[in-house]
Formats: structure tokens, sequence, C-alpha cells
């Protein structure tokens, strides 16, 4: 019987995906490494520190910088980005995810934020949703990223509930990976080749819907 939901951030929730993209392509510039959309999307899913790393590495630089010098070119990023974010509003929410986690509010599921970036409370926010959420899983406790299973074991363990009790939501096939890993049901929103390994598969939020996403789960 499925408990609770546990849902991924960018992508899901809201479409910030291009404020990290612009983000991490002004860090880029200013490091002189080419970033463009395509290289983009091998960093969807994965914390900001391993993004940086791919950067480096794709433009030949990961042994010119200390690990202090590589925190602080992420915090510079990470500026680039909440210069962005401060411009959200509650409209910024994706559609069809607000009347979600509504339903599942009153349905008495428990619901909670598994998602690599660490200004997952602040956007929550900013959204206007963050009443929501029973719990927000926090990534700096964790050891390992997706496509390890640790940050949705974490949900599940902190809604008090087992793995296959719940539902994740992802939009990147490292975080479907996760998902599975965990023994949960992998629900995917996006492009159906890229998020195949999904257990259900919607195009974009708007289809999502709480009715299916329980029956398809039992099956």
């Amino acid at each position: 019987m499925i408990k609770g939901l546990i849902f991924d951030l960018d992508g899901v929730i809201t479409d910030s995906a291009e404020y990290h993209y612009q983000a991490w392509k002004a860090l880029g510039q200013d490091l002189g490494i080419p970033f463009d959309r395509a290289f983009n999307e091998r960093l969807k899913g994965i914390s900001r520190m391993e993004s940086l790393e791919l950067i480096l590495e794709h433009g030949h630089q990961s042994e010119q910088y200390t690990q202090k010098q590589k925190e602080i070119l992420a915090d510079k990023k990470n500026i680039h980005y909440l210069s962005f974010v401060e411009k959200m509003t509650e409209k910024d929410v994706l559609p069809g995810i607000r009347d979600l986690l509504k339903e599942a509010k009153q349905r008495q599921l428990k619901i909670a934020l598994a998602s690599a970036s660490k200004n997952g409370p602040m956007i929550l926010n900013r959204l206007g949703v963050q009443s929501y959420f029973d719990v927000i899983v926090d990534p700096s406790s964790l050891i390992h990223g997706k496509p390890n299973p640790e940050i949705y074991m974490k949900g599940a363990d902190m809604l008090g509930l087992q793995p296959s009790e719940c539902i994740g939501l992802e939009d990147a096939q490292a975080g479907i990976e996760a998902i599975h890993r965990a023994g949960m049901f992998a629900v995917g929103i996006g492009d159906f080749i890229v998020l195949k390994e999904a257990d259900y598969i919607v195009s974009d939020t708007s289809q999502l819907q709480l009715d299916k996403l329980l029956e398809n789960a039992r099956k």
C-alpha cells in the first residue's frame, strides 16, 4: 500500500533547470571552459560538487584546483543561480503539481523532497508549497549522490515509511535509477526514451494524476 510520495525538485516541482544551465555557463565562461546545452544534460540530477567535477574534467582543469578552491567555484556558481531563484514566484510551480500535492495531503499521504539542491527549502518557500512537505532531505547530510539510492532511502526513513510504501518522482535518468535501487515505484516525467527504465512515464507534469499513480504502483 502506497503511503508516501517523494519528489525531486528541478523539472518536477519547478523548472529551474534553465537557471542552473545559465549559472554553470557563466562559471564556465569565467574558467574558459566551453559549455553548451548538450553537456548540461549530463549534470541533471547530480550534486553541485559532482557537476563542477564534470565541468572541470570537460575543460581538462581537474588538477588545477584544490578542494577548497573547488568549493569556492561551486559557491560562485550558486551565487549566479540564486540571482535567478530570487525572481521565482508561486507562478513558477509546474502545471498540475500544486493540485497533486493538495490531493495527496487530503488523502493523508506523506510527502518528502529528495533533491540534490541545497536550495530546496528556499525554493519551496518562494513557490508557496513548503507547507505540503512533511520532510526535506538535507543533501549535505548524505554521503552519496544520485544514482545512489541514499537520498530516497533517507526520505522514506524520515517519513517513517518503508521504501516499498513510497512513489518517487523524477525527471532524470540518474534519479530513476536511484528510486529503483531504493526499492520504490519510479515515476518519470519527460522524455520517454531517456526515462525508459521508469515504471510509469508522463511527458509533463500536467499529466500527473494521483489515482493513476496509485493504480499503477499497485500492479
